[in-house]
C-alpha cells in the first residue's frame, strides 16, 4: 500500500468521512500540472545552474560557495521526490516511479524505492514507537523507554542528544546513501538492478567530476560541505513535523492518529518553498495525495473541523518547532543523565 492510499481506507464510517467530503468538494485533491511543471523546471534549473557555476569557477576554493548552493538544490530535489512518491505530481504509478528514481537515485544518490517504502510505513503509523521507522531507536532516541540501559558511545549521545541534534544532521546525507546500499544489498527494493545502476552512475559521475576539476583537498572539502549542509537542510525540513509530538497507542482512529502526532509550522511563502509544503504537516498526513499548493487552502478547513469535533490542532512558528523537538530530546535523555549523576 502506498502513502496515497492511506486516506482511502479511512473514509467510510469515521470522523474523517465528513472532512474528506468537504475537501473533495472543493477540488483540493485535483492534480496541479501547471504548478508542478513550473516547480520541476525551477528545481532543474537550480541543479543545472549549480553545476554550471561549478565548472565555470573551476579549481578554486570559491567552489565551496557552489557546494552550499548545490546542498539547497539537492534538498529541493529530495522534496520533489517526496511529492512524486505520494503521486501528487502524476496520477499513475509508472511515471511517478520513473521521475522519482531520476530525482532520487540519479539526482541525489538515494534509493527511491527504499525511501518510499520507509516513508509509507511512517505515514501509516506516525510516531508509533514500534511501527514508525522514523522514531525507531537508532543514533537519536525519541522515547524514554528506548534510552534506558544505553552505554558507551550510544549512552553519551543519548545523554547529550539535544545538543548534538544539528551536528548529527550533517551525517544525514551520508546515512541516506548507506541505508540505500544496505536496502539494495538486502533485496528489499523491488527494482533492485535498475536502482543500483542509477546509484552507481550518480556516484561515479559525482566523484569523477569533483576529482577531475578540483584538487584532491578541494574535492574533499567540497564533499564535506555539500553533503553536510544537504543533510542539515533536509533534516530541518522534517524535524518540525512530528518530533516532540504525542506517540499513539495504535487504538486511535485515522483522523486522530494523523492530527495528534503532527505539527504545522506557521509562515509565509518563504516557509512554504523552503519546507516544500511540509509545514502543512497535518493536512499532508490526512491527505497524502494532495498537491503541495493545495495544502495552504486546506489548512483553515481542517483546522475549523478539528475545533468542531474537539481534536487539538498543533501549530507553531519555525524556531519554536525546533525548540519543542530539542526540548523533547533533552527530556528523553534525562533518565540516563540522572543515573550517571548518582
Amino acid at each position: 500500500m502506498t502513502a496515497t492510499t492511506v486516506e482511502r481506507s479511512a473514509v467510510a464510517g469515521s470522523d474523517f468521512a465528513q472532512l474528506n467530503r468537504r475537501i473533495t468538494a472543493l477540488g483540493l485533491m485535483k492534480r496541479r500540472p501547471a504548478y508542478y511543471a513550473l516547480r520541476l523546471i525551477a528545481v532543474g534549473l537550480l541543479v543545472a545552474g549549480g553545476w554550471t557555476a561549478f565548472f565555470l569557477i573551476g579549481s578554486s576554493w570559491w567552489t565551496l560557495a557552489v557546494a552550499v548552493l548545490l546542498a539547497v538544490a539537492f534538498a529541493q530535489l529530495a522534496l520533489v521526490a517526496h511529492d512524486l512518491a505520494h503521486r501528487q505530481v502524476f496520477r499513475t504509478k509508472r511515471p511517478s516511479e520513473i521521475a522519482g528514481m531520476v530525482a532520487g537515485n540519479l539526482g541525489i544518490g538515494m534509493s527511491y524505492g527504499w525511501w518510499m517504502d520507509k516513508h509509507t510505513r511512517h505515514h501509516n503509523n506516525p510516531n508509533h514507537d514500534d511501527l514508525d521507522p522514523d522514531v525507531a531507536p537508532e543514533v537519536l532516541i525519541w522515547a524514554t523507554e528506548s534510552a534506558l540501559g544505553r552505554r558507551g558511545l550510544k549512552g553519551f549521545v543519548t545523554r547529550h542528544q539535544a545538543g548534538l541534534f544539528f551536528p548529527l544532521l550533517t551525517l544525514l546525507g551520508v546515512d541516506l546513501k548507506v541505508s540505500s546500499v544496505k536496502a539494495l544489498r538486502n533485496g528489499i527494493v523491488k527494482r533492485r538492478r535498475l536502482e543500483a545502476t542509477l546509484l552507481a552512475v550518480h556516484a561515479i559521475v559525482y566523484f569523477t567530476t569533483l576529482f577531475l576539476v578540483l584538487s584532491p583537498l578541494q574535492a574533499v572539502a567540497f564533499i564535506l560541505v555539500h553533503q553536510a549542509l544537504f543533510g542539515v537542510y533536509l533534516g530541518m525540513t522534517f524535524a518540525p513535523n512530528h518530533k516532540g509530538m504525542p506517540h499513539p497507542t495504535g487504538d486511535e482512529d485515522y483522523l486522530r492518529k494523523q492530527v495528534l502526532t503532527s505539527r504545522n509550522v506557521r509562515g509565509g511563502w518563504f516557509v512554504d518553498v523552503a519546507l516544500g509544503g511540509l509545514n502543512y504537516q497535518i493536512e499532508h498526513h490526512l491527505f497524502p495525495g494532495m498537491p503541495s499548493p493545495s495544502l495552504r487552502r486546506a489548512k483553515p478547513i481542517v483546522e475549523a473541523y478539528c475545533a468542531e469535533i474537539g481534536v487539538p490542532y498543533a501549530q507553531t512558528g519555525l524556531i519554536e518547532s525546533y525548540r519543542q523537538a530539542l526540548r523533547h530530546l533533552h527530556e528523553v535523555g534525562e533518565p540516563l543523565r540522572a543515573s550517571r549523576a548518582r
